[in-house]
């Protein structure tokens, strides 16, 4: 069960060189002389490579052995963020974006499969649930810690960090993981037949409005945060350890309450808290206390629909749902690139606070997905 530990720390290092932008987006948008919604952009370059590319590589390499497969990846992860600690423009920065996106889409899919092939019988849930968990925890301490070294030692030197523990973690995976083959049809034609399955398409829909709207605020957290709500500056840090706790409590209620009360249920229950909550979270910006009130359950209602939806998908086509997780990885980076580009879009003509409003309508658009969903499962 050890073994499961060390994919974790896996997906902490890939998710916090993925998210860790949005928490000093401020800052490169300075550092290089760009606009904000310029800056946002680097989130959309990363997303689609990730969602695009992704799929197609995993099909190609199917019959190789996993550990080869994570071990490059991980190498070209780990040259993209060293990369990223040098760039001083915007291309260089661009590519270096794309090769960390490379190597993380591939390593993320990979850990996925290694987790479920090697936990223990009967902890497959329970362990591919401990590898996600890593994603979790770079939200709630990548993301305000990437923040602090970037305000003390420039937002590259959080890079050039992210290289060094891979590059220990690379060594660990060397010497303790397996040897796993891999178990599974993953073939481009394979994971096209799912998609005449009207059922599985409304499902990705929903990741797809639903994680846009949330990423039209989230990509643009930090400059949210200091402009559209004039938090003052030394509190950042401070909001984003909140939001990140937010998200491992919403996970932790949104699982309990799927179980419980239903997915369905769950889900529209949680989607609606979002709305309300970010809805408030734009009114009460003269109060400190009330934005980090909000900005936690706004967070937290986020979050827990994650874990409902996550069993929404598996439960539509059970003996593939394993690709219909996989497809739903690229969809959520697509969803990533269609919040960026919009937030980007929205901040040129807009104020700030706009994004939430129009975020909101994604959320709203889930909503009746779900609605509809339900109403053909009866």
């Amino acid at each position: 069960m050890w073994r499961i530990y060390i994919l974790a720390l896996i997906s902490f290092l890939i998710g916090s060189s993925q998210f860790v932008t949005s928490g000093f987006l401020d800052q490169i948008a300075v550092s290089m002389r760009i606009s904000v919604a310029s800056a946002g952009q680097f989130t959309t370059v990363y997303a689609l490579v990730y969602a695009i590319v992704t799929p197609i590589i995993v099909s190609l390499t199917a019959k190789i052995d996993r550990k080869k497969i994570i071990m490059c990846s991980f190498a070209i992860f780990i040259f993209g963020n060293t990369l990223s600690y040098f760039a001083s423009s915007v291309v260089l920065f661009t590519i270096s974006r794309i090769i960390v996106a490379l190597g993380a889409g591939i390593s993320v899919v990979i850990i996925l499969s290694i987790a479920s092939q090697i936990a223990p019988f009967g902890k497959k849930a329970s362990s591919i649930a401990i590898v996600t968990i890593g994603f979790t925890i770079a939200l709630i301490i990548g993301i305000p810690i990437g923040r602090l070294l970037s305000t003390s030692f420039g937002w590259q030197s959080v890079f050039l960090d992210i290289s060094l523990l891979s590059i220990i973690a690379i060594f660990i995976i060397y010497f303790f993981i397996p040897k796993v083959e891999n178990d599974q049809n993953t073939s481009i034609k394979e994971q096209l037949k799912l998609f005449k399955n009207p059922k599985v398409i409304i499902g990705l829909l929903i990741t797809l409005f639903w994680l846009s709207g949330y990423a039209l605020v989230y990509v643009y957290i930090s400059p949210f945060l200091t402009q559209g709500l004039k938090l003052h500056s030394n509190l950042v840090v401070s909001a984003l350890f909140a939001f990140g706790i937010a998200c491992l409590v919403g996970s932790k209620i949104g699982g309990y309450c799927a179980d419980k009360y239903g997915v369905i249920n769950t889900l529209l229950v949680s989607m609606i808290c979002d709305i309300v909550a970010l809805s408030f979270l734009t009114i009460f910006t003269n109060s400190t206390l009330c934005i980090f009130i909000f900005l936690f359950f706004w967070s937290a209602a986020v979050w827990s629909v994650q874990p409902a939806q996550l069993s929404n998908l598996t439960s539509l086509v059970p003996s593939q749902s394993s690709m219909i997780l996989g497809l739903n990885q690229s969809v959520s980076q697509v969803s990533m690139a269609v919040g960026s580009v919009l937030g980007g879009t929205i901040i040129s003509f807009f104020p700030m606070l706009s994004l939430a409003w129009i975020g909101n309508i994604g959320v709203l658009i889930s909503i009746i997905l779900v609605i509809f969903l339900k109403k053909k499962n009866l």
